[in-house]
């Protein structure tokens, strides 16, 4: 027990004790106080038991309270406050909104080019905001963000202008120099067509020209610089206007008024009379037609067709129509003699004396019918130039006055149209 109890004391497990080990030692003899003695021994076996049931307890609780302090230690704190990711995030981006881009837009003079469009674009080419130019040419991008970027100008009358690109870093204020803009050269679009062509077209117009809707009125232009027919479309507008039905109806009625009045006497009267003064009507008119509209034109390079002024004062358009009877224009575009007119009546009047009565032919009747020819295509372009458009059905309503054309030279093709464009 002695040991046992010392054991426990070194170790440190016992709570101290104010006594020595020797006090549970046995009594020897001569020994003076035995009672103290054994006292003592029973007090220490008190304090031995005591130990041995204690002690384990308190070691076994001491270890869980050391574990409830670990737990206690691992538990969740209180919640912090947080700050605004948000606006921080918004902060520290507007911090660097601090670069700026400034400049002057002129022309290669140094004149400034206000209302331009100027544009700020990324180094990918995405067009970030767009200014436009002062009253001075000066333009100003701010709040920019550090990075590459580039300017691009656009202005009415102007050559497109896209700067070099360049770095801003945070702070800079770029001055961007040399946006001068050179004034855009004009390209002209012309669309070529065969004059051929072109002339179909206008042809195709004036054959839909009909006074009161019914009488042909092909050969009068209302386009003032119409291009020049081609031989063949000559014979073919002759033969379409001297052919035409109401050309039928107009000798038939002709005739009549001969035989009414028994004019050619020589064909006599009833059917033979009517049906030779209707041939001598028919040859007169075919011949004049085509030998005034498309033989001589074509030998003459002339246009037959009457251009119609339609402005000016009545005097000069009385002019204009009278004229055309003795002067024509070349398909050139210059004017001359109205050879093809003059000719054609008077070859018409001499083939006359082939099929008129003996009594009538002779150099009289050509130059009858020369004059006669003659009279009559002065009045008709003065009936056409200030009555004969008002009554003309799908007549142009082209309103330009009729002025000699530039002259034209041989080549095979001629401009449709021009659109300048910048």
């Amino acid at each position: 027990m002695r040991l046992f109890i010392c054991g426990l004391s070194i170790i440190g497990v016992a709570a101290p004790l104010h006594m020595p080990c020797v006090l549970a030692r046995k009594s020897f003899p001569g020994s003076a106080r035995p009672h103290a003695t054994r006292r003592h021994g029973h007090r220490a076996l008190a304090y031995a038991f005591i130990l041995l049931f204690v002690t384990p307890a308190a070691m076994v609780a001491q270890p869980q309270i050391a574990g409830l302090s670990a737990e206690s230690s691992s538990l969740p704190d209180a919640p912090l406050p947080q700050p605004d990711v948000q606006n921080s995030t918004d902060q520290a981006f507007s911090a660097k909104r601090t670069a700026s881009v400034s400049g002057t837009v002129q022309d290669t003079t140094g004149a400034a080019i206000p209302g331009a469009k100027v544009t700020l674009k990324l180094r990918d080419g995405t067009e970030l905001h767009q200014v436009p130019s002062g009253p001075n040419g000066e333009f100003t991008f701010t709040r920019l963000v550090a990075g590459s970027y580039s300017v691009a100008v656009h202005a009415n009358g102007f050559t497109p202008f896209t700067s070099a690109e360049f770095t801003l870093t945070e702070h800079q204020a770029y001055l961007a120099t040399n946006i001068t803009l050179s004034v855009a050269s004009a390209i002209t679009e012309v669309t070529v067509r065969p004059i051929e062509v072109i002339a179909a077209e206008q042809i195709k117009q004036e054959e839909r020209q009909r006074l009161l809707g019914v009488i042909p009125n092909f050969y009068v232009s209302y386009v003032p610089d119409p291009v020049p027919m081609t031989t063949k479309q000559k014979f073919s507008l002759a033969a379409r206007d001297t052919l035409d039905w109401t050309s039928f109806v107009g000798i038939s009625f002709a005739a009549g008024i001969e035989q009414a009045n028994n004019n050619f006497a020589g064909y006599g009267q009833g059917s033979a009379g009517y049906a030779k003064r209707w041939a001598a009507q028919f040859g007169d008119g075919r011949s004049s037609d085509f030998f005034g509209h498309a033989i001589f034109p074509s030998l003459f390079h002339q246009d037959p067709r009457y251009f119609y002024q339609g402005t000016g004062t009545k005097k000069s358009r009385l002019m204009h129509a009278l004229s055309h009877a003795f002067i024509a224009r070349g398909d050139d575009g210059h004017t001359m003699p109205n050879y093809s007119y003059l000719f054609g009546d008077m070859v018409s009047g001499a083939l006359s004396n082939a099929y008129y009565p003996h009594a009538n032919r002779g150099a009289k009747l050509v130059f009858t019918n020369s004059l006669l020819g003659i009279a009559g295509l002065a009045g008709s372009t003065v009936a056409q130039e200030f009555i004969g458009k008002r009554v003309t059905k799908n007549a142009s309503t082209s309103t330009q006055p009729a002025t000699p054309p530039p002259p034209r030279n041989s080549e095979p093709h001629a401009p449709e149209s021009e659109h300048p464009s910048n």
